[in-house]
């Protein structure tokens, strides 16, 4: 048999074992590295893959250590656990609650605001989910709100963070765009191309992550509209209503100055994305300090929350790693070459299949883990065929923020579960979240129908 074909195969059962062994519960990290080399081993034994390849692991692991732009990364996670721990959350929680109160749907507008709010100050998604899960949710089952759409609106809104900048998913994917666009354009002989930058993601996404705000809002005030006893009114009494003013100034001022310092400080052009984050976690640790929750016992589990999580996302990236090898190595970059060109309507066919597959991808893995498996192996031939690679990230983080809401092994899920009280069924939960994966898939099409959402933006500031 032809070595090249033999290759290819081993390539496609690798993918596929990958998740079959994911599915069946094992650690992503070690699955992804351990696969890899077994598959390797019998590429090694059919003469199709040359194990001295593996050689270049060190210096790409040193390179990741080594990386700028990844230091963003953890400084972003510790700003977003210190303000978690700050009780900015709760504060906003509660006065958007009796600001929108009034209304039919009010308390659930007011989740969808305080989600983007928080989404743009802390980008935490299990927190963000977990204490509007905690503080919101009985709210809006005594006011006897449909437990479908109040579980639904907390799980989507709690997960903004995924695109809304800054995004942790957005840094990983500008700087492996990055990387891949430079390769692709000197392949094509443009040896001086425009960088992509963190930068240029971090303002195509703003667009996109204000239309699914949008989109969440326009849903809520469908219900209240045409199904008012779903998402009744919840009045705010007389006396309460004296200082509302001075309770929305306090509570939407620090969050909105700390992002203006942080995206603003990007988008402006006065810092990179890792001096922004700095003074993100600074900034965060201010606004703690003047709120009397910074001590030494919040600080430490701040730091050993940040380096759990920063861990288990790099340890994931080293696994990720190995795979990128014996796949590429073994053929599998060109099977998935002649698949993506072959298919009819051109490019952006090919734009559509790798997102629906990513889209199914979402049902049984993790973000990061979709984009540290799917994103080497198909952006080198997107970008090839002509793909904007500011445009194609923003695509793929809309279309992953899915992964945390579809059923059944979203993570959002999981989280408000595990807060939710009894009477709210898992099922209630699975049911409410659809019309937003809905909304999601609405928000992708009008990206695909209007490109400019994501490239306007990036262009104009950096023109």
């Amino acid at each position: 048999m032809d070595p090249v074909l033999i290759g290819e195969i081993l390539a496609g059962l690798m993918f596929f074992g990958i998740i079959g062994f994911l599915m069946l519960g094992f650690p992503v990290a070690f699955s992804l590295a351990g696969v890899s080399l077994m598959f390797g081993l019998v590429g090694m034994w059919f003469g199709v893959f040359d194990p001295s390849n593996l050689g270049s692991l060190a210096p790409r692991y040193i390179g990741f250590m080594t990386n700028e732009v990844l230091v963003a990364v953890p400084l972003f996670i510790f700003m977003g656990v210190m303000l978690e721990r700050s009780t900015i959350a709760e504060q906003l929680l509660t006065t958007m609650g009796k600001l929108f109160g009034n209304m039919r749907g009010g308390l659930g507008i007011s989740v969808i605001i305080v989600g983007a709010l928080l989404a743009a100050s802390t980008g935490v998604v299990g927190a963000t989910v977990v204490t509007m899960g905690l503080i919101s949710l009985p709210a809006m089952l005594r006011a006897n709100y449909d437990p479908k759409l109040a579980t639904g609106v907390i799980c989507a809104s709690g997960t903004l963070g995924q695109i809304i900048p800054p995004s942790t998913v957005l840094i990983f994917m500008g700087d492996i765009l990055a990387g891949i666009n430079a390769q692709v354009q000197m392949a094509k002989g443009n040896f001086a191309p425009a960088p992509v930058s963190v930068g240029d993601l971090f303002a195509g996404a703003i667009l996109p992550g204000l239309l699914l705000v949008a989109l969440y809002l326009s849903w809520m005030i469908f219900k209240a509209i045409t199904d008012p006893t779903s998402c009744p009114a919840t009045p705010v009494p007389e006396a309460e209503k004296k200082d509302l003013f001075r309770e929305v100034i306090v509570a939407l001022v620090p969050p909105l100055l700390l992002i203006i310092a942080v995206l603003g400080s990007i988008l402006g052009g006065i810092a990179t994305a890792t001096e922004a984050a700095s003074v993100g976690a600074v900034g965060a640790m201010v606004l703690s300090a003047l709120r009397w929750k910074l001590s030494f016992t919040i600080l430490r589990q701040a730091v050993i929350s940040t380096a759990t999580i920063t861990s288990m996302v790099f340890v994931i990236l080293l696994g990720a790693s190995v795979f990128s090898i014996v796949f590429r190595l073994m053929g599998g970059e060109n099977l998935v070459h002649e698949f993506l060109e072959g298919l009819p309507g051109g490019t952006l066919a090919a734009v559509a299949v790798v997102m629906f597959i990513m889209f199914l991808l979402g049902f049984i893995l993790d973000t990061f883990e979709i984009i540290f498996i799917v994103i080497p192996i198909t952006a080198p031939i997107l970008l090839t065929l002509g793909v904007d690679p500011v445009w194609l990230g923003v695509l793929v983080g809309v279309n992953l923020q899915t992964s945390f809401l579809t059923p059944p092994f979203g993570f959002s899920l999981f989280y408000l579960r595990g807060v939710a009280p009894a009477s709210v069924t898992t099922g209630m939960i699975y049911k409410g979240i659809i019309p937003f994966v809905c909304l999601q898939l609405v928000a992708m099409a009008l990206m695909f129908a209007f490109p400019g959402l994501a490239t306007w933006l990036p262009r104009w500031i950096y023109s």
